[in-house]
């Protein structure tokens, strides 16, 4: 006898004939012997419309009464279907995040889960009940001691079924949905895109935080942090979906279920070259030519920045190994004698990078990275970020005091870390999928001085406040006095906040100043087969330049390439990147 979580969204459980026929697939699965926890969410748009009843008595109500308020959306869904099961015979017993046991920290609106307290959910399992969970809630104990209930944010059933998945030891977490599974794009957006049968964690990772919403990153999080099998299937067939899957398994830890340290990897690669070019044309094609010239040249490209500048140039820096350096000079020397431009490079440098699920989605993860390297005099060459990677770029001499700076500063130990790792050969497609995040603003802090500590100060800055950055783009242009620009994206929302937050740092810095990018979109390849392959971004600029698409900043990272372009080009550039990898053609 298995035992299976299966979550239902919104939409399947929106109406009492839905809800009917929930019932109906959750009888069939048991009476294939499975134990069932049930995990749903409010029906519909319950959520929405609470919410809109809050703001008509309140601009700002406390978030402990929103918490209140909103909770009791699931209550009414985990009612109904436990009615509808027990009335196809079906013996099942509803119950809320408190009552199931799911512990958060002390939290209102966007808690994260401790533990889960199982003994109680057990006994029903024991007993041949179908345990009917309201997701997106649990409970906490406030500073008198009293229990209080608590909501885990946007997505937080799919958060609630991978936790109970994780802490029951389950077959399975199964989440049941409006889509056939994880598609190679969104489907509204790209009518060809297709079904994935699998996907890794960490190209999924990616993906739910460049705007792919059939999964939230914290679900994932936890299915890649404990090697919980997650399964994405229709609501409506019984079609196989989409399996994730997962290399990593650690142990719960008494740090929380979700607040285990997010860093989990540490990896040193030597005899790295840096080379910029800088003052080159800014138009559609360009990068395309220079990766395509270096692909050509069996140039293996490892990190790919590009900032953006005002007026009509821009620049593009790269990282190589120090062996292909003479070879990636030429080739690039070729292009500046064509285009003009300026080139410069620099040998003998080292990659130093942390990994982790959601690292990006912690503001404060890449603000301790880059503080601990300041306070060890290490200055960053270059900065390149993921939601599951953040690299750092610095001169060789100082990798070994980097290294053990780092391992300190995240408690890492000898079994995290790794030096030199050889590429891990993968039969999976060099991209798997892709997206558009249509929720970004772009950021320039011109001229901040090019010592160590800036990009910590202005993470730190930016983390205090809250903001989590998307992409974090070091200039290879420097000012007459030395200064160089970083630009960044995050999300909309989070402007005018970011804007106060970095106030402070422009006073020390008075030559520095924070400057708004235009209307932009971000378009991102991601698939576990980049590493070993050489020209997938030359491949995708040149899909984007075969439209006529400028590109206006590149950030890279181990298994995704993405590309800041203007908002109006956002669609177009999705279906041209989607179709140049072929990914309309049927999954294997």
């Amino acid at each position: 006898m298995s035992l299976f979580v299966q979550k239902f969204g919104g939409t399947s459980v929106g109406s009492v004939e839905r809800i009917q026929e929930v019932a109906k697939r959750i009888a069939t699965s048991k009476d294939q012997g499975n134990d069932l926890v049930i995990v749903v969410s409010a029906m519909g748009k319950t959520t929405d419309q609470l919410s809109a009843l809050a703001q008509q008595i309140s601009s700002n109500p406390p978030q402990r009464e929103m918490d209140m308020l909103l909770a009791t959306g699931e209550q009414v869904s985990i009612a109904l279907l436990s009615m509808a099961l027990n009335e196809l015979g079906v013996a099942a017993v509803s119950m809320t995040g408190s009552q199931v046991g799911i512990v958060t920290e002390s939290l209102h609106g966007k808690a994260r889960i401790l533990e889960v307290r199982t003994e109680r959910i057990k006994n029903r399992l024991n007993e041949g009940q179908v345990v009917v969970v309201a997701g997106f809630q649990g409970t906490s104990l406030s500073s008198g001691g009293t229990a209080e209930i608590t909501t885990l944010g946007r997505g937080g059933s799919d958060t609630s079924a991978i936790a109970l998945a994780t802490a029951l030891n389950a077959e399975a977490c199964e989440i049941y949905t409006d889509v056939p599974g994880v598609l190679t794009a969104d489907p509204r957006k790209v009518p060809d895109a297709q079904l994935m049968s699998s996907i890794s964690c960490d190209e999924m990772l990616e993906l739910a935080s460049l705007g792919a919403a059939v999964l939230h990153p914290r679900a994932v999080e936890i299915a890649r942090n404990y090697g919980v099998k997650l399964v994405v299937r229709s609501s409506w067939t019984d079609e196989p979906g989409t399996t994730l899957t997962s290399q990593s398994k650690r142990p719960l830890g008494r740090e929380g279920l979700e607040l285990g340290r997010p860093v989990d990897g540490l990896e040193l690669v030597e005899n790295q070259a840096v080379i910029g070019l800088s003052h080159i044309p800014d138009q559609p094609g360009v990068a395309a030519d220079l990766f395509e010239q270096l692909s050509n040249g069996g140039i293996n490209v490892d990190l790919i920045i590009q900032a953006t500048h005002e007026g009509n140039s821009n620049d593009i820096t790269f990282t190589t190994s120090q062996a292909e350096l003479t070879t990636a000079e030429k080739l690039c020397s070729n292009l500046i004698a064509r285009l003009g431009g300026k080139l410069r490079s620099q040998g003998e440098m080292t990659k130093l990078s942390i990994s982790g699920a959601g690292i990006m989605g912690r503001p404060g993860i890449a603000a301790t990275l880059f503080d601990t390297l300041s306070r060890a005099g290490i200055n960053l060459r270059l900065i390149a970020t993921s939601e599951v990677k953040v690299s750092c770029v610095i001169d060789s001499k100082l990798g070994a005091k980097a290294l053990r700076a780092v391992s300190e500063a995240f408690e890492l130990n000898d079994i995290q870390i790794s030096i030199n790792p050889q590429p891990i050969t993968s039969s999976q497609p060099e991209v798997s999928g892709v997206a558009l995040d249509a929720d970004q603003a772009q950021f320039s802090v011109r001229n901040v001085p090019d010592k160590p500590g800036t990009a910590a100060a202005l993470c730190s800055s930016l983390a205090e406040a809250g903001i989590s950055l998307e992409a974090i783009v070091q200039s290879e242009r420097q000012h007459e006095d030395g200064g160089r620009d970083i630009s960044f994206t995050l999300k909309k929302e989070d402007k005018k906040l970011a804007s106060i937050a970095i106030a402070p740092l422009l006073a020390m810095w008075p030559k520095s100043q924070l400057i708004e990018g235009p209307a932009i979109t971000r378009v991102s390849a991601v698939g576990a087969g980049m590493p070993i392959t050489i020209g997938t971004a030359s491949r995708m600029f040149r899909a984007l330049a075969e439209v006529g698409i400028n590109i206006a900043m590149i950030a890279t990272s181990e298994i995704r390439t993405s590309c800041v372009v203007a908002e109006e080009d956002g669609i177009s550039a999705l279906r041209a990147v989607h179709s140049y990898f072929e990914l309309e053609k049927p999954q294997h």
